[in-house]
């Protein structure tokens, strides 16, 4: 696959909404979302976050994935090696970089990889996909300053970009309730999804929640038109 046509491909061979749920903490909860239409399940690294995982913990939640479903491992302007031990410890299938990590640092670790972009005012994401050609796809998260995702708030979705030469996924914000409206009026690649799908705790997820975010989902998928409330609100 080209990465000049890698949003054309995307869209002419994966006939749905890729479904990434973060953050999973628990194997039991890893288990039984694996369960579910899903297709990522991602794996949080970062040092600073209430969700982060060992590297022995993530062995145990990979193996209770089963191969049900991607692992995206997580990680936030990490040393590299602080990803080089993940990764001696684990097999990810793709490394997602949430901070402000360059092309060149992300390319180091020849595997595949996502590069999450914060929505500052000023940020142009098509010229951001120019530096990061050979991303599997660009994340799309809200700026807060001082956090560098899972703030549970959305962007501005007016500013989502009608072309880009990558597959976008879009974070920030989501839930059950606004999923379907946000997939019918952008068509993102991939969405993703951690805090709304939680309950009072972080890194416990709600399987009622994960189970209505994921029909929501692929109610548009099916039918291209949600069931339910489509204001988003």
């Amino acid at each position: 696959m080209q990465n000049l046509s890698a949003e054309r491909w995307w869209r002419e061979n994966v006939p749905r909404t890729l479904i990434k749920i973060c953050g999973v903490t628990h194997p039991e909860d890893a288990a039984r979302i694996a369960e579910l239409d899903v297709d990522i399940i991602g794996l949080n690294f970062a040092l600073v976050s209430p969700r982060c995982v060992s590297a022995s913990l993530a062995r145990e939640l990979i193996d209770a994935i089963g191969g049900r479903a991607e692992t995206w491992g997580l990680f936030v302007d990490a040393t590299r090696q602080h990803v080089e031990l993940v990764l001696s410890s684990i097999d990810l299938d793709v490394l997602q970089f949430q901070g402000e990590e360059a092309p060149e640092y992300c390319r180091e670790f020849a595997q595949p990889y996502v590069k999450a972009i914060r929505m500052r005012p000023q940020t142009d994401v098509v010229a951001i996909a120019q530096s990061y050609f050979d991303a599997r796809a660009l994340q799309l998260d809200s700026f807060v300053p001082g956090q560098a995702g899972g703030t549970g708030q959305r962007f501005d979705w007016d500013r989502w970009p009608q072309q880009c030469q990558l597959p976008l996924m879009l974070a920030g914000g989501l839930d059950a309730d606004n999923v379907a409206f946000a997939v019918r009026t952008l068509k993102p690649w991939a969405v993703d999804v951690s805090g709304g799908v939680e309950g009072p705790h972080k890194g416990l997820k709600d399987l009622q929640k994960c189970s209505k975010f994921v029909a929501a989902v692929r109610s548009v998928d099916q039918t291209g038109d949600p069931s339910g409330d489509l204001s988003g609100d």
